[in-house]
Parts: C-alpha cells; structure tokens; sequence
C-alpha cells in the first residue's frame, strides 16, 4: 500500500444511535465510511439488552432522531417508553431508510487501532482484518461492556447477563431465578420475571432509589401535537440542561412550605418519569434539600411494600437521591408483595459462593436454576479500553487514562490524533437524554471533519487539562461524587475513582462545544 494511502477516508466502531448517525453525516459529505459492529445486527445497546422488562427510562418521542424531519413523520411509537423490540425495530427502519446497511460490517469486533503518522489508523478485528483510515470515530457507547462480578464456586445450571441477553430470549416460566444486582436493569426485570417464574431471589448489596415510569399506550392526540411543534421542541432539548423536557421548578425544596413541597414531589410522582429530580432546583446541590427529596421516596416504598422488614431492607441509604442515575420502572416495589419474591440482602449475608445447585450467602444456600446478573457495566471507559488503542509514539490509551479519563470536551485524547469519541468522558453523556449528545456530537465531528479537509487533528494538552479542571471543579459543586456510583468507576473493582461525565448541562456544553468551533477549533492542534 502507497505511503499515506487508506482504504478508507473514516472507521466508525459501533453500529448503535451514534454509529448510524455519524455514518449517515459522512455520506453526505461524501467521505468514504466504514462502520465496525461486533454484533449480529444494527442498535448498539438496544441489540445486546434483551433482558426482560428492557425499556428505556426517556420517553419515545424524545429518544430518538431529530435530523430528518420525514422520519419524524413517517415513525410512530405505540408507548410512553418504548420497550426493547420497537427501539430496536426503529433503528432497523433507520439504516433501511437511508441505505446505510451496505456500509456497515457486522459481526466485525475492533480489537486493537494504532496512530501510524504521518496521518493513518491501522485497526484490527477480532477475525484478523486489517483496516485503516485517515479517521477514526469510536461510537462504542457508554454502557457496552458487562460487569460480571466473578464469583466463587461453580454453578451448574445457566446464567446470564442482562446486557448478553441471548437474542432467541430466555424462557424462565416455572424455573427459580436468582438475580444479581439492582440496578435499573435488575428493578426492571424483577416484575416481568416474576410473573412466570417459580420463584425469584433477588440479591441486593446497594438498594436504588426508583421512581414509576406511568408507561402506557402513547396518546395518538400528544403524538400528534409533538410531531407539529417537533423543531421548537427539539430546540428545547437541546438548551435544556438534561436534553429532556421536563419542566424543572426554579424554586428550593427548602423555601416553601411541608404542604407545597408535598404536593410538588406526588405530582412529578403520579407524572412518572426522571421529571422527579426536576422538582426542586438545588436537590443535586444541596444535601438537606435531598433529604427531603429521598424521604418522600422512602414513604412510598413504605407504604408500597406490605412487610415492613422488607420494606426497610429496600429504603436506599448512604447515597444522595439522583447521586446514581435515578431508576425508572413498571411495579418494582409492589413485586416484593408477591409470595414468589424473597429479597435477600447482601449487606447484612454476603455471597460467599456460587454452588452446583444455588447460591450461598453467609446465612444459607439459596435454591436456583438459573442466575442472571443484572450487575451492571464499565461504564463509559470501559467499551473505549477494551480497545488496545494506541496514539502517537505508540502511547497506549489504557496507560494515559491510568488514574482515570483524559479529554478535552469528551471529543478527543490529547495524544490521539484524528481520534473522536462520540459522548466520551468529559461531556454530559449519560447525565443527557443520550440521543441529544449523540446529534450532538456527530454534527460537531461532521462539521469538524468538513472544515479540516484531510489535515491532521489533535487536542492540546494545555486544553485538556483545563477542561478536565473544569469538569471535575463542577462536579464538586455537586452531590454527584458523594455516591459510589459507576459515573465514579467505582463498580469496578482498581478502577480509578473520578467522576466522568459533564454536569454543567447540554446547554452550556454545546454552547462551548460551538464557541470552540467558532474561535478556529480553540484547543486543539491542526497540521
């Protein structure tokens, strides 16, 4: 191959919202792009969580594309929140609407890229391919790569991870489960497995805090309304501070009355949804104003759960309400109240080992023919290290990121040339409704990409550390890093404990986003 030479202008890894996107962009500019999916199928996240009860906690007509208005005409979802199948079944619509299959490459898992200068990324796969391009654009998303918690012993019967969920489904009717973890994959699988299983024995190290979704059938009236006014609205989302809308109250939990405060926090209640945390304006800032936000939840659960011991067992403690991204679910508190649910708490009776038949904790084995765990992933970082990338001289991104991420904006690695990573630590991602960011960022890119025309592209080191500065001088401001939370890593056991994401909001960020575009790309290298 000639010096200089690609077989591809841009390599995106992931076939998810970010991949199709970023693909579709790149073909309007006319650019060569080659998209890399380790699955068996377009949807990123929305192909591997299969899991029963998989839902996302935005409703659907607020989680998804924005950039077409005929596909916002042409699509029309069934419910409030859309369930696994339809999101998935929306995105196979998306890359048949606009042709995209033919450059995408599926079953294709990135193992390793390399910065080859003077200006070209050698990637390999997993098969032994060998594919190179002058960029590189991973759209790997943020909550890829499970968690699992490797246990002692050995355990005869299957298990599974919520988010390998085996496409073909998994039928549970008449087996004892025992699920691992309750995270918001956990508190959304209980109730549904309950409903055919034998029994279920949920193993809970850390109770969550959940609100009700209210899902139901999706007003053709609301629809209607939100396809009229959908440019204003999506204006909305993308200066609002969570890319939802969800009217926050400007007001503090502590400057009004008991009463108001009540009937506030019941109407965001009875509304559904993470509209929860918008009830006051300091709930994330102040810790007395979530105290008061935490023992209204609290109430509800007592008052939900009929055995009061088993009530208090589910209380949430020692974290902040909304510190942990808030649970969004359909009958979780109320499953406890069914005579096939036994809670088994892990802080008072460890694990100690998985056994042939069961799993045992410091009390007693526990029966079970199958275990799922529902234990989360590595987050953020994660989908991005699993990746041996290296950048300029051979740096390794896994060394450089050692005591946790390094990027300016979330867009790039000082180090990295030419590398972007859609929603990367560093930008709100997963604080954000993730479709925002997603269009987002692959405009920023596409825009970028456009105006440097072939050239060379890099973070400067200076701006990265400002940034990281920033990023992390915010968070403090917050109750975010009181949590041990997977924004903090700290579901990973050696993982670095930083918070990663964002959280001055999409507003603010995308105005600095497009401040540093207007100043000639302030911050970054070009060559």
């Amino acid at each position: 191959m000639p010096a200089g030479s690609t077989d591809h202008d841009v390599i995106i890894i992931g076939a998810g919202f970010a991949g199709l996107y970023m693909l579709h962009r790149l073909r309007g500019l006319g650019m060569a792009a080659r998209v890399l999916e380790a699955g068996g199928g377009v949807g990123g996240t929305w192909y591997w969580n299969r899991y029963p009860g998989a839902r996302c906690d935005v409703e659907s007509l607020q989680y998804s594309y924005s950039f077409a208005d005929d596909l916002q005409r042409e699509w029309t979802w069934t419910e409030r929140y859309a369930a696994q199948p339809e999101i998935l079944r929306y995105l196979d619509y998306v890359a048949d609407r606009f042709d995209l299959r033919p450059d995408i490459q599926l079953d294709t898992r990135v193992t390793a890229a390399s910065w080859d200068a003077p200006g070209t990324w050698r990637v390999e796969t997993g098969g032994g391919e060998r594919l190179s391009a002058r960029y590189l654009v991973t759209a790997v998303g943020c909550l890829s790569v499970a968690n699992l918690p490797g246990l002692p012993g050995s355990f005869r019967g299957p298990s599974y991870h919520t988010g390998r969920w085996p496409a073909d489904g998994v039928d549970l009717s008449g087996r004892r489960v025992a699920v691992i973890g309750t995270g918001s994959s956990g508190i959304q699988s209980i109730p549904v497995i309950a409903e055919s299983a034998e029994h279920v024995t949920v193993f809970q190290r850390t109770p969550n805090f959940s609100v009700p979704a209210r899902n139901g059938p999706l007003s053709p009236e609301y629809e209607q309304w939100f396809k009229a006014n959908h440019q204003d609205l999506r204006r909305q989302l993308r200066t609002s501070h969570s890319g939802l809308l969800a009217s926050p109250n400007p007001d503090s939990a502590l400057a009004v009355t008991d009463e108001v405060r009540g009937r506030e926090f019941e109407a965001r209640w009875e509304r559904g949804g993470l509209g929860f945390l918008g009830s006051f304006s300091d709930l994330l800032v102040n810790e007395e104003a979530n105290r008061t936000a935490a023992g209204f939840v609290h109430d509800k659960i007592r008052a939900t759960v009929r055995n009061p011991a088993v009530a208090e067992r589910l209380l949430p403690g020692g974290h902040p309400i909304g510190s942990k991204r808030l649970c969004v679910d359909t009958g979780y508190y109320a499953a406890y109240n069914r005579p096939n649910v036994t809670l088994a708490d892990l802080r008072t009776a460890p694990i100690r080992e998985l056994t042939p038949g069961g799993v045992r904790t410091a009390e007693r084995e526990h029966p079970v023919d199958v275990i799922v765990y529902a234990t989360g992933f590595d987050a953020m970082t994660g989908p991005l290290l699993a990746i041996d990338i290296r950048g300029e001289g051979g740096l390794s991104l896994r060394d450089k990121w050692r005591a946790g991420p390094r990027s300016y904006l979330g867009l790039m690695s000082a180090g990295f040339p030419n590398l972007f990573t859609i929603t990367g630590p560093g930008s709100p991602s997963v604080l954000s409704n993730m479709i925002v960011s997603i269009e987002q960022h692959v405009d920023w890119i596409a825009e970028c990409l456009e105006r440097l025309d072939g050239r060379v592209i890099d973070a400067d080191p200076q701006a990265e550390d400002a940034w990281v500065e920033q990023v992390n001088e915010i968070a403090k401001l917050t109750l975010f890093p009181r949590a041990d939370s997977w924004y903090m890593g700290a579901n990973i056991p050696g993982k670095p404990r930083v918070f990663m994401p964002y959280v001055g909001g999409v507003g603010v960020y995308r105005d600095k986003c497009s401040e540093v575009a207007a100043k000639d790309y302030q911050g970054f290298l070009r060559s």
